[in-house]
């Protein structure tokens, strides 16, 4: 078993790049509310490393479940990958997802006790998003309705991590930048999961698109106002810490703007799923980079400009 989980991990799911991202994810949301609050001095404790792995654990999770519901699917457009090429078994993964919600529970409940029913919160929606809500014959055939109703899981872990750090350091609930933290990585997923979904017309297969449904300028217009909307979302979040980091937002997402221009113009020219990769690349190191030199410029007496 375990040789199979290994290729598993190996090819959709690496683990330590993706225990990485985790502890980048819960961070930058962590430290920038506390920023934004006027938190500097920071009480790092075991219950920072428990929220790190929890998004590691639930997005793994949610990995193996996506192989499941989409199974029947996989088998037929995409029967290489592991699990529907029978490298895997779906006994393998089951056991492994009991194991790892299992100690997720443990240790939330042991050292995040006060911010536990987020954690609930959190996984009883993944747990309805593997059930596709009960409503597999509706949602499953409804490339919008699947977006609507998997989509806001992404806001919903900002909130088990906003949840913690209010509740640690007794801050006020509903602020302008909490919001904002709220909406954070929920949009630039939101573009992501768009626009892999946008094809020129002469790449179209049987595979249901948003391109193919309602056509790719609708469908990149689209990806450029959630875009727009998510660029206001970081300059709200990053205005009060570092001016320079608002003016390299500004610039990263004009460029990602033309290209959703380019692309509505000439689909052919490449692929704009690869663009918004790369946007969405630079502007969470901006993000991370605005606040770790916020906080080591603080400890140096130091402001940023």
């Amino acid at each position: 078993m375990l040789k199979r989980l290994n290729i598993y991990f190996k090819e959709m799911y690496p683990l330590l790049p993706r225990l990485i991202l985790g502890i980048i994810v819960f961070g930058e949301i962590y430290f920038i509310v506390l920023l934004n609050h006027g938190v500097t001095d920071f009480r790092i404790g075991i219950g920072e490393f428990v929220g790190a792995f929890t998004v590691f654990s639930f997005l793994c999770w949610l990995r193996i479940a996506d192989d499941f519901k989409d199974y029947e699917l996989d088998c037929r457009l995409f029967a290489h990958r592991p699990l529907p090429s029978g490298r895997v078994h779906k006994k393998d993964l089951a056991i492994f997802c009991g194991c790892l919600i299992a100690f997720t529970a443990v240790i939330n409940f042991i050292f995040m006790r006060e911010n536990f029913l987020f954690f609930l919160f959190l996984y009883i929606y993944g747990t309805l998003m593997s059930l596709w809500f009960f409503s597999k014959k509706k949602i499953q055939k409804s490339l919008p309705l699947a977006l609507v109703t998997h989509n806001p899981v992404q806001m919903i872990m900002n909130i088990y991590i906003i949840a913690f750090a209010i509740i640690k350091y007794d801050l006020k609930i509903v602020t302008l930048q909490n919001i904002m933290a709220v909406m954070t990585l929920y949009f630039p997923a939101l573009i992501w999961e768009v626009t892999r979904k946008i094809r020129a017309p002469k790449d179209e297969t049987e595979y249901v698109t948003y391109s193919k449904l309602f056509g790719y300028k609708k469908a990149t217009m689209f990806a450029l106002i959630v875009t727009i909307m998510d660029i206001i979302t970081n300059f709200i979040l990053v205005w009060n810490l570092s001016k320079l980091s608002v003016a390299a937002l500004f610039v990263n997402v004009c460029w990602m703007i033309w290209k959703f221009i380019e692309f509505m113009g000439d689909p052919t020219k490449y692929k704009i799923v690869d663009k918004v990769e790369r946007y969405t690349y630079i502007q969470e190191s901006i993000m991370l980079l605005t606040v770790a030199g916020y906080i080591i410029a603080q400890r140096a007496g130091f402001v940023l400009p």
